[in-house]
């Protein structure tokens, strides 16, 4: 059965959007190397003079007998070599020639690393309309900022979490966006707050909602099945567009579970348990062309390679190649070239071995991070819910029972700041929950759940067990579980 096309959402793109004109210099690079065309009309300067000749990289072979963190070794090597022009080439692929890729040009991204991707994102995704398409970015920070140029305009409203990525806040604030917090609680963004803000609002309602729905930073939460239907039919019931931001993705979990000799090692899946296991997204559940999203190799790669992915309705992605043209032109061809030649060297299956040892490692650091705090963090102030996405973990502690509650006024955030700084000489650094709080007002102004109202005097810390080898994440636990327990007398 054919999929059906997406809606007409063209009334949701922003003043700057709309009035963006396509390039006509732009458009005439269709005719470059079209046989028989002598192409005098761009300033590309000769790919003879570009002094590099070829690229190589030693990556690993798919399979990852020793693991995907190991060290390379010859017995385990794939090698890619990148030639300047295609003819010398060793193997028939689809490498990108560095003569190409160092060139100007292919704005949406070089056909052969798109097209894997688009492979990919069928895949895994499998889009139920037809139209949509696939462009590339220099990773989910740019694509956010495009995303909000495309849609907003100064003064204009979205929707985001009640905590959120305070990078991506503040680039809705330096464009005069105002941003309407959503509450959230441990599983992340509450689908009832959501209706009940929307049901009340009055004028023109806000045209985005922007979430981090797996492993979200700061919390760690990720959004059952369940919420991100409800949350779906809200977006075609009053009318907006879901921007789901998506760089960890990929990192789902295995359960936690504090049975350490159940847990077995390295779980391995098939292909299809691996992806049948991902928490379904909000583009797979999409009908109508109203959600954008974000994705990275930032995560699963190498965040220097700068090089993301935005995935839509072939409509709205043509408003951002207009903007791109005149902003980032294109991703880097050296990323491009490189990634690509590994992409096509692992293959849509390698690729898939690579992510699956990827959830195995995570899953590890996670239990290591969250066996740690059951460990050493005092259990009568702090509670915690233990990760199955993402890279950050958080730890929530009530900051009623801290000793000198009332001689703060019964600020909770004062009591963050003596743990933050008891923290940080205790020699262990994690960040407060206050530095994530989303700012802004609706109209009306926003109910607090029953549900939520309890929680006015807990406080959060959010940790990451992504960036230090495990036994020095777990020493440092046990550094900021003291630095708790000595603010609340407790050592």
């Amino acid at each position: 059965m054919s999929k059906p096309q997406s809606k007409d959402l063209k009334h949701l793109l922003s003043q700057e959007a709309v009035s963006r004109n396509n390039s006509p210099l732009k458009s005439a690079f269709r005719y470059f190397k079209q046989p028989g065309m002598t192409f005098l009309g761009g300033g590309l300067p000769l790919a003879d003079y570009f002094p590099f000749d070829k690229i190589t990289a030693d990556v690993p072979t798919p399979g990852f007998a020793n693991g995907i963190g190991a060290q390379i070794t010859d017995a385990d090597k794939t090698v890619i070599e990148i030639y300047k022009r295609a003819a010398k080439n060793k193997e028939e692929n689809k490498d990108i020639e560095l003569a190409r890729s160092l060139q100007y040009g292919f704005t949406e991204g070089q056909p052969e690393i798109t097209d894997f991707l688009k492979t990919h994102t069928d895949m895994i995704h499998k889009v139920p309309y037809a139209d949509w398409d696939l462009i590339a970015s220099v990773g989910n920070t740019e694509s956010w900022d495009a995303t909000l140029r495309t849609f907003v305009t100064r003064g204009d409203s979205i929707l985001v979490e009640e905590y959120s990525f305070s990078s991506a806040l503040e680039t809705v604030q330096a464009q005069g966006v105002n941003t309407i917090p959503v509450q959230m609680d441990e599983y992340g963004l509450i689908p009832e707050a959501l209706s009940s803000l929307l049901d009340q609002w009055v004028g023109p309602k806000p045209k985005l909602l922007y979430t981090i729905c797996t492993g979200q930073n700061p919390t760690g939460s990720c959004l059952s099945i369940e919420r991100r239907k409800a949350i779906y039919a809200l977006a075609v019931k009053h009318d907006f567009i879901i921007v789901e931001d998506e760089p960890y993705y990929f990192l789902q979990m295995e359960p936690y579970t504090t049975d350490k000799a159940s847990r077995g090692g390295k779980h391995v899946h098939s292909h299809e348990e691996f992806i049948s296991a991902l928490v379904p997204s909000f583009l797979s559940l999409d009908v109508e062309g109203r959600v954008i999203r974000l994705d990275s190799f930032s995560k699963v790669l190498a965040p220097g390679l700068r090089f993301g992915w935005i995935v839509g309705q072939a409509t709205l992605l043509e408003r951002f190649v207009r903007l791109h043209e005149v902003s980032i032109q294109c991703p880097s061809g050296v990323t491009q070239s490189l990634t690509n030649g590994l992409l096509q060297r692992w293959g849509q299956s390698g690729y898939l071995d690579w992510l699956i040892g990827l959830r195995a490692e995570y899953t590890h650091k996670r239990d290591v991070a969250i066996d740690a705090v059951a460990q050493y963090f005092p259990q009568d102030v702090v509670t915690f819910v233990p990760p199955v996405a993402g890279m950050f973990f958080t730890t929530t502690i009530d900051a009623s029972k801290h000793p000198k509650f009332k001689e703060f006024g019964e600020d909770p955030l004062k009591v963050e700041t003596a743990i933050y700084e008891q923290g940080i000489k205790q020699g262990c650094l994690m960040i407060p929950g206050s530095w994530f709080k989303s700012e802004g007002k609706s109209d009306p102004p926003q109910k607090e759940l029953p549900e939520n109202s309890s929680h006015k005097t807990h406080i959060f810390f959010r940790g990451t067990y992504a960036a230090v080898p495990l036994d020095a994440l777990e020493h440092g636990l046990e550094k900021f579980g003291k630095a708790i327990k000595i603010e609340y007398g407790l050592e």
